[in-house]
């Protein structure tokens, strides 16, 4: 199913002729969304050489938007649109207070996308502040990595993961055994990198003028953590997290990329703001 904008486009392209129809050198297109803010009274869990003991701090919670000719993914949901519903558009829990001043939705909408629209939806991994509005796309096919799907669906599972997020979700499953080329030209690549969760990732997407983007899921928290190869206290393998973190290394340096921290308010407000986006 596909919204009228989608479907005008096709319309043209046909019209044209199918040298048109068959273009795939058409720019990929990257669209930061604000999927929500968190703030910490203490942010001591973020790294267990007790660096942050007792600092505050604020992370930001991004959605992404990856427009390809091929078709749209959706990387990470966000905390959850039902936030926005509550008084100050914010909830708090232990300390911690969640907030999501504009809904997922309104901002699809900015780019002339329905749920619908959403060919494929992926997560950096299954905590409960990246799949809050998952259960909005239930007709796209969900691209899950099999070991984070089995963690997550444990019932006492560690970490803060919502099940019911996910549990009776009706899209169609396609599972990522290794490193998974979503479109199949190598432009928009979930890599694994295990450490923060079993089955965590990064996307990596590249882009005509901005070049190489790796997304960083939760891999690093913020650019302190990045530079100083801080491990959070509640990563579920250390010494994957610190793998990880040299295959991303290795990756922006042969590449020449831009590493993008997802809950680094910095790289978030260094991002274009919809409807711009880079490419």
């Amino acid at each position: 199913m596909h919204s009228l904008r989608h479907a005008l486009l096709l319309a043209v392209a046909l019209a044209v002729g199918p040298a048109v129809a068959a273009d795939t050198t058409a720019g990929v297109r990257l669209y930061a969304l604000d999927c929500g803010v968190v703030e910490f009274s203490d942010m001591g869990m973020f790294a267990d050489d007790d660096s942050y003991a007792g600092q505050p701090g604020t992370l930001v919670e991004p959605c992404y938007v990856i427009e390809h000719p091929a078709g749209t993914l959706l990387w990470d949901t966000g905390l959850g649109d039902v936030i926005a519903a509550k008084p100050g558009h914010a909830h708090e829990e232990g300390g911690i207070r969640f907030t999501v001043p504009v809904t997922l939705q309104a901002q699809l909408q900015q780019l002339g996308l329905q749920p619908a629209d959403i060919e494929f939806v992926s997560l950096s991994h299954m905590h409960y502040d990246h799949t809050g509005n998952l259960e909005q796309f239930p007709s796209a096919t969900w691209l899950i990595d099999p070991s984070e799907l089995a963690w997550a669906s444990q019932p006492k599972t560690p970490g803060p993961v919502s099940a019911e997020h996910f549990d009776e979700f009706a899209a169609t499953r396609k599972v990522m055994e290794g490193d998974h080329d979503v479109f199949g030209d190598g432009r928009v690549r979930i890599l694994r990198t295990p450490g923060h969760t079993p089955g965590h990732r990064v996307l990596l997407v590249e882009l005509e003028n901005a070049g190489t983007v790796i997304l960083s899921g939760d891999l690093y928290h913020s650019r302190s953590n990045y530079e100083n190869a801080r491990v959070p206290a509640f990563n579920v393998d250390r010494a994957d997290t610190l793998a990880s973190f040299d295959r991303v290394r290795q990756l922006l340096k042969t590449h020449d990329g831009r590493l993008v921290i997802q809950h680094s308010p910095e790289d978030f407000a260094d991002l274009p703001k919809i409807p711009a986006y880079l490419d």
